[in-house]
């Protein structure tokens, strides 16, 4: 089912590689027949099945961004581990080009929880699954489906349904929404002729003095040495517009009350995004569940910054409930 995919062989990450670890390329295929890429990052010096985690994120990053970092590091921590592209983005198939969904991007995590389960050197009943930003809740959204995950975290999560219908902080009302599907509508026609579909944009190349601190603080991140990746959409030229109108019409989280597997939210307290993980979190039942609020960290501090990312914790939480269980 898998197509051929042309994969990269130089380290193009943005960040060091690590000695501590071997790294490889690696496919596998989600149930609507799309091929994703991923970096897998496998412990030196162990020969015993381990646990395994899937990471993916942030919304519209690439693998060679925060989630690989992640993935690298947990793998340095003894965890099989394996960073994709979700469908349409990065080295990942699937067309047109930057196309996101609530569904499928679901999907991606639960294929990547397929690939995991057949490999000789993972245990299938101790995989875990790691999502940030707007991966955060498509992790929670595949938690709540697939009963194989067995403990999940999201980092700095957006649930990506709600501020697209919503807007920031439940902004927008019905009669703004409906003038948000009057021109997403627009587009899927000016789509239609052009033949191609036009994409919203990343950020600009230069932001005024008098921007919303969560734009500068993505532009610090996607924009500049830090975090810029040439593959990631953020950085370049944004997702395909109308891709907004499934987020519109098709909430996630709607069964999140119902996961009984481990939860951990990690968000920062100066978060603009925060009120999401609080609002996720508020709906979660059971003593597996944990919420940990990083003092002082804005969203994109949770993306790269290894001194407050708190991998002790994310560590200790899926050895708890991946390996004492």
């Amino acid at each position: 089912m898998e197509d051929k995919l042309i994969l990269t062989d130089e380290w193009d990450k943005t960040f060091l590689r690590s000695n501590k670890v071997e790294h490889k390329k690696v496919t596998f295929h989600n149930r609507y027949g799309i091929t994703l890429a991923a970096d897998m990052y496998i412990p030196k010096n162990t020969g015993e099945k381990m646990s395994a985690l899937a990471v993916s994120g942030p919304f519209g990053a690439v693998k060679e961004q925060s989630s690989g970092l992640y993935a690298q590091t947990l793998a340095e921590r003894g965890f099989l581990t394996i960073a994709f592209d979700p469908s349409y983005t990065g080295e990942s198939g699937g067309e047109p080009r930057y196309v996101a969904s609530p569904d499928i991007n679901t999907e991606d995590f639960c294929a990547a929880v397929d690939f995991l389960s057949v490999q000789n050197n993972v245990d299938k009943e101790r995989i875990g699954i790691l999502g940030i930003c707007g991966w955060g809740g498509m992790a929670l959204n595949a938690a709540a489906i697939d009963t194989r995950i067995k403990a999940t975290v999201t980092v700095t999560m957006y649930d990506m349904c709600r501020v697209t219908a919503n807007g920031y902080f439940d902004s927008v009302n019905e009669d703004g929404r409906y003038r948000m599907k009057e021109q997403l509508n627009a587009q899927r026609t000016l789509d239609y002729i052009s033949g191609k579909p036009a994409l919203a944009g990343g950020l600009p190349d230069k932001i005024p003095d008098d921007a919303p601190f969560y734009v500068k603080d993505y532009y610090a991140y996607y924009k500049t040495d830090r975090g810029y990746h040439p593959r990631s959409l953020n950085s370049n030229g944004g997702w395909n517009i109308t891709s907004s109108l499934s987020f519109i019409n098709m909430p996630i989280l709607s069964y999140s009350a119902e996961i009984r597997s481990a939860v951990m939210m990690v968000h920062g307290e100066k978060a603009h995004s925060c009120y999401f993980s609080i609002d996720a979190f508020s709906k979660l039942k059971g003593d597996n569940k944990k919420l940990e609020i990083i003092p002082g960290a804005v969203h994109t501090d949770l993306y790269d910054r290894l001194d407050i990312i708190p991998f002790d914790d994310i560590e200790t939480f899926f050895r708890k409930y991946l390996e004492n269980t």
